[in-house]
């Protein structure tokens, strides 16, 4: 069974519909507004493009992989925070805790590392986001610590990011834990 060949409507609705009817679709129909907007632009009728839609979602499409980056190296941040200041309170305490905050950081450097070798240019933004990725692994921490019945109003949690972004990247927990 063949898929059916949907050009020639949505050709028709590009025919049949206004440019403020294409506005309009971008929250009706997504999908639909997508292909009218790329037939319109295949056939080079840039006047009935819906352009500030459509620069928005290229807009939004360039923020998610950052965002992607953010995240990981939020998880980082967040485990080496913990590493550094919460191995204590965990149940292998200061000699043996906090080994799966290794296996984390490991996992979320080599996910960060194969965006940025997928995405060249965002290199030189994700160092520029610590803070922002520091604010969300500091939300993280306090719901650990609520998790694990400590108050987090117990513990000073700095508001700036204490580590730089070489030294999230290139700190090896393993080695401090003695692992081979």
């Amino acid at each position: 069974m063949t898929a059916p060949n949907f050009g020639p409507i949505v050709k028709h609705r590009m025919s049949a519909i206004s440019k403020e009817e294409l506005k309009e679709l971008y929250d009706k129909d997504f999908p639909l507004w997508a292909e009218i907007n790329l037939e319109l632009l295949k056939e080079k009728a840039y006047e009935l493009v819906d352009w500030e839609n459509l620069l928005e979602e290229i807009e939004d499409i360039s923020r998610s992989d950052l965002k992607a980056c953010i995240g990981y190296l939020a998880v980082i941040l967040e485990h080496l925070y913990k590493w550094d200041n919460f191995r204590s309170l965990t149940t292998g305490g200061e000699e043996k805790g906090g080994r799966s905050w290794i296996i984390s950081v490991v996992n979320a450097k080599g996910e960060l590392e194969i965006l940025l070798e997928e995405y060249p240019s965002l290199r030189l933004k994700v160092p520029e986001e610590m803070q922002k990725a520091w604010k969300r692994a500091r939300v993280k921490l306090r719901s650990w610590l609520v998790e694990n019945g400590y108050s987090p109003k117990s513990f000073s949690i700095p508001e700036e990011c204490p580590y730089t972004y070489e030294e999230a990247m290139t700190r090896e927990l393993d080695k401090e834990l003695g692992a081979p």
